[in-house]
């Protein structure tokens, strides 16, 4: 790399660090969610310099500022309290995917005039909730820590079954691809690469336990972070899914491990430093790379689309999630509270995934032009409306952490270096938090 190129990308990088911080002192006083912010500054920026899609590489964002983001918030995630939404989680993260790429599919293409496998690809792209755009939200609003747990959990792992469905999709778009393949494909993806995490997460984890020097700890665990991730790509697996799992060993195995409070405060502050500036990269990335000029004349297949993603998550939120809460596990008393479903719905953001993911597609693939705009202007439409309504709609439900008796916190719960509630695993359950009330 030339001199000057380096310049300019230590320029674009302090440029980035500038605004977030802009951005976040706006939106305090403007009430709005930071990640709406940066995407806004960066459709305004892309609106007056163009910047050349192969200026921005999909792989930016899958390869450097996804698995940070993905490892910083699955090491953030109690078991505890996801344990009792976890068959919620895997509806979400499983079959949700298929169904909104199906629903997107069949929309697009009855509505528009889409293919089945052009609007299919669509419907891969945006059929994950995105885990920087759910989590930064997330975090600023007063939900039951278990709320944002099932929300955060569900984010991180539908995102690694919805690339892997993407790409399942975009090689359909090349050759047929029979039904029992896609499903053995997407099967052996998610299972292999939960064992990868499951194992470099308990490597990496009894290592950190081992070592009593900080700056060792943090290489370790940025290792785990980046180094899952290659791992499970270079064996053609899911690296989001196995990042994922390791986050979520070290953060509760390495606990009942004996993680020392000082590398616990350690890990906390540095990781969540690193999350701030990788989130304000994602979302200027992802403003600058939608030229939102060109959205207009896709208007109408953008509204088809936004319909059929709502529609199949309202299908997978009220219908599936329901039926498993009044009908399969009623007598457990652990299902998804009935003023959660609304949060849970809304909560379906898209944002520097699905960008990124329509940005790799290949020059030569049909409709591409099509595809992407119906694909960015989903994002849009998850990052302005619902994004920005979300935190009214736990008010006005009623639901908040203040709504929690201090009885409820854990007498081992932690603040962590932003003053955000931490606990420490140990035995016995979690009482429940928010709205008590069962569908």
């Amino acid at each position: 790399m030339s001199g000057d190129a380096t310049l300019v990308l230590i320029r674009l990088f302090a440029i980035s660090v500038a605004v977030s911080v802009a951005a976040s002192l706006v939106t305090r006083r403007l009430a709005l969610p930071h990640s709406v912010v940066l995407v806004a500054c960066g459709l305004i920026a892309g609106a007056f310099v163009r910047v050349p899609e192969a200026a921005i590489p999909p792989e930016l964002v899958l390869l450097v500022l996804l698995p940070g983001l993905i490892f910083e918030a699955s090491y953030k995630i109690d078991l505890r309290l996801l344990r009792p939404s976890l068959p919620a989680v895997v509806l979400l993260a499983g079959p949700g995917v298929f169904v909104t790429g199906v629903v997107v599919a069949v929309v697009l293409h009855l509505g528009a005039g889409m293919s089945l496998t052009a609007g299919f690809v669509v419907g891969a792209i945006v059929s994950a909730t995105d885990p920087a755009a759910v989590i930064t939200t997330f975090r600023r609003l007063r939900a039951p820590r278990r709320l944002a747990t099932l929300v955060e959990a569900e984010s991180l792992f539908n995102d690694g079954t919805g690339i892997v469905v993407f790409s399942i999709a975009a090689t359909a778009l090349v050759r047929p691809v029979p039904a029992e393949e896609a499903l053995i494909a997407f099967v052996s993806a998610v299972v292999v690469s939960v064992a990868i995490g499951l194992v470099v997460g308990q490597i990496g984890t009894r290592l950190i336990v081992r070592v009593d020097e900080h700056v060792v700890e943090l290489g370790i665990s940025l290792l785990l972070a980046y180094g899952t991730y290659l791992v499970a790509d270079a064996l053609h697996q899911s690296g989001v899914i196995a990042t994922a799992v390791a986050g979520l060993v070290l953060g509760n195995e390495g606990r009942r491990l004996g993680l020392s409070d000082r590398t616990i405060d350690v890990l906390d502050t540095v990781w969540e430093f690193l999350a701030y500036l990788l989130t304000a990269l994602v979302f200027l990335l992802v403003g600058l790379s939608i030229p939102a000029a060109t959205l207009v004349d896709a208007l109408p297949a953008i509204a088809l689309a936004v319909i059929a993603v709502l529609g199949a998550r309202a299908v997978m939120v009220y219908g599936a999630v329901g039926v498993m809460t009044r009908v399969v596990r009623p007598a457990r008393g652990d299902g998804v509270p009935t003023s959660w479903f609304h949060i849970v719905f809304w909560s379906g953001l898209r944002g520097a995934i699905a960008v990124a993911l329509a940005l790799s597609l290949a020059p030569d693939v049909p409709d591409r032009a099509r595809i992407q705009e119906v694909a960015f202007g989903v994002v849009l439409f998850t990052l302005a409306i619902q994004a920005t309504t979300a935190e009214h709609l736990i008010e006005r439900l009623g639901i908040g952490r203040s709504d929690v008796p201090a009885a409820a916190v854990r007498p081992d719960a932690r603040v962590s270096a932003a003053g955000a509630v931490r606990t420490v695993p140990a035995t016995g359950d979690l009482p429940e938090q928010g709205d008590e009330s069962r569908a």
